[in-house]
């Protein structure tokens, strides 16, 4: 994300998010504080012609229009979370994969960069289309926050999904041989 962009999310936050919407004083002070990382989605515009009709000229004084951002996303590394701080799509925008590519590249740059165990996220527990990302790429519920989102009055799941495997006594979760956990051969 480059400090271009910095206004353009700052309107998307606002259309999304409303009331609950950070400011971009908010924004500005996220994005540059420390163990933070944020990604934007941009379509390039089709470049535009300032020519008269005539291709050759037309080639040789065309201009590419502003980028436009489709959504952003970003997390917090804490030394051992990374916590994902927000992601937005632009409401004519979704539907279209956008929110998928972008967590799947944090999650790929938390494994990357960081030595975090898992990613968390709050959600709004209406929020479906969210949740439907959220699920598809692995996290899963660990608890519920009533009334989260205070301006709006409404709860949240607080999800998780594990970077590296979890350990369970000595063993990483999943790699207990059933044989040896039900005691076989143990009176051999």
């Amino acid at each position: 994300m480059t400090e271009a962009d910095l206004d353009a999310v700052a309107a998307l936050e606002s259309e999304l998010f409303g009331s609950g919407a950070w400011s971009r004083k908010a924004l500005d002070e996220e994005f540059h504080a420390p163990h933070r990382r944020y990604i934007v989605d941009v379509q390039e515009a089709a470049p535009v012609s300032q020519g008269t009709g005539d291709s050759a000229e037309a080639a040789s004084q065309t201009d590419a229009a502003p980028a436009a951002v489709r959504g952003y996303a970003g997390y917090w590394f804490d030394g051992d979370d990374a916590e994902l701080m927000t992601i937005g799509v632009a409401t004519g925008q979704q539907g279209r994969g956008i929110a998928t590519r972008m967590l799947s590249t944090l999650i790929d740059d938390a494994k990357r960069t960081t030595q975090a165990r898992r990613m968390l996220l709050e959600v709004r527990t209406d929020n479906e289309p969210a949740l439907a990302v959220y699920r598809k790429l692995g996290f899963y519920r660990i608890g519920l926050r009533r009334r989260y989102y205070q301006s709006e009055n409404k709860d949240a799941y607080t999800m998780a999904l594990d970077l590296q495997p979890r350990v369970v006594g000595f063993m990483p979760a999943g790699d207990v041989d059933s044989s040896e956990s039900a005691g076989a051969g143990a009176n051999e």
